[in-house]
């Protein structure tokens, strides 16, 4: 975010209430550096055709954005008590609130304000981009910001953000907290298709790509009907210029989801969102977190542990996440973890696109609901195909339950014989 400056203004009104305010205050400067932005971006091969910038999209656009003064804001969260926080991160804390409609007739509007902290330079950056961003973007797969503050006072720089409210939180509460309750299968499958429409649609379907830069669960929140909506946009960035495929930028995102190839390099391009896709993916499988420094070493780094379990192989359901209780599709998660497993390619260029992940996951769902009446085509650790009736029958029972129904049902399948597995193991023996 380095072609963004502090406001200049000195003009503002506490009580001007048009968009203009954020123009006043941006334009110039960001104008100023449109050209050193674009001396950023490094020429390679294979363009992406970008008419008109985020700049000036924004300038068509920004009229639709609310200005809230200061004082409206304080009072919409009662001060910015702590009993209206709802969240808290480097940007700043997020309060719960209430506002007026915009006719200021109707009942009050609940949502979410962002609160810059006042000290922090790359705060401020991060601001002006999630204004510029979220202003030009429309998508229901994108959090919707509804206005913004900003006000210099007695107080200090005041820089705001109004957001719609989103009240089943994200998904990082629902994958890894145990407060709330485990997310059905059917519900971690069609939270992804949203959540890789919604990147599609930065990618490939607006007049200049916006390469998001930071997607993680805990960006992904989730509204009243767990519909996802990517979030926090301080991180964005507008993609590669005509006659360029990435934009050289320093490295910045989270440690676990950032692309190898943009650490090593600092060649930012829509393919290391589609990395940080592919963690995720895997994240929704397993229920652990991309990288978690309580576990044995061997075991920290979430690519490393589930590379140990092949998708071919029969010791691939260890990876899946027990909460799930064995309801889930066994053959769902061998292709969610084969497309995974494409988005984390070293080569970013071998990664699929957005929108081919959106069609793979649309496959997936669309199989996964016509295989079963009651949406629910459950498969349990290394079972064969074949038995799922037997499965199916096992439900309910406790684990140790179902380890014991699947081992007599194997046996059963072979009364005065060898079993398969036996065999394979004197196979090998006799072999060797």
């Amino acid at each position: 975010m380095k072609c963004f400056h502090y406001f200049k203004d000195k003009t503002r009104s506490r009580s001007q209430r048009s968009a203009p305010i954020l123009k006043a205050e941006t334009n110039l400067s960001l104008s100023e550096d449109v050209s050193s932005c674009k001396d950023r971006v490094t020429k390679s091969s294979g363009s992406t055709n970008s008419p008109r910038g985020i700049i000036e999209l924004y300038e068509e656009k920004a009229e639709k954005l609310r200005v809230f003064t200061y004082p409206e804001l304080r009072h919409a969260t009662n001060d910015f008590t702590r009993l209206r926080k709802i969240g808290e991160g480097g940007f700043g804390c997020v309060y719960k609130g209430t506002i007026k409609p915009i006719d200021a007739k109707g009942d009050p509007i609940v949502v979410a304000i962002k609160k810059l902290n006042q000290d922090g330079f790359q705060g401020h950056k991060q601001w002006v981009a999630e204004v510029q961003f979220l202003g030009v973007v429309d998508h229901p797969n994108l959090v919707k910001l509804i206005g913004y503050c900003a006000m210099d006072g007695e107080r200090g720089i005041q820089r705001l953000l109004v957001y719609e409210f989103m009240p089943n939180k994200s998904l990082e509460d629902h994958l890894f907290r145990k407060s709330h309750d485990p997310l059905p299968w059917q519900r971690r499958l069609q939270i992804m298709l949203g959540a890789a429409q919604g990147l599609a649609y930065l990618h490939e379907e607006l007049e200049a790509q916006v390469i998001f830069r930071d997607f993680k669960t805990s960006n992904i929140l989730l509204d009243e009907d767990f519909n996802p909506k990517l979030s926090d946009f301080g991180l964005a960035r507008e993609g590669p210029t005509e006659g360029n495929t990435h934009v050289s930028t320093a490295v910045m995102g989270t440690h676990g989801y950032a692309a190898p190839d943009y650490i090593e390099t600092g060649h930012l391009t829509a393919k290391s969102d589609v990395w940080s896709f592919g963690i995720v993916l895997y994240e929704i499988l397993t229920g652990r977190r991309s990288l978690e420094r309580s576990r044995p070493k061997e075991d920290q780094k979430l690519i490393d542990f589930v590379r140990r379990y092949p998708i071919d192989s029969k010791k691939f359901g260890i990876i899946i996440d027990p909460r799930l209780e064995a309801r889930y599709s066994l053959t769902d998660a061998r292709k969610i973890a084969k497309l995974a497993d494409s988005c984390l390619l070293k080569s970013a260029k071998d990664r699929p696109k957005m929108s081919q992940v959106v069609e793979s996951l649309k496959q997936i769902l669309d199989v996964s609901t016509e295989g079963s009446p009651s949406n629910k085509s459950y498969e349990v650790g290394d079972d064969e195909p074949g038995e799922l009736t037997e499965k199916s029958k096992m439900g309910e029972v406790s684990d140790s339950s179902k380890r014991r129904l699947a081992q007599l049902a194997k046996l059963s399948e072979h009364v005065g014989g060898v079993s398969k597995k036996g065999f394979m193991i004197m196979h090998r023996a006799k072999v060797s």
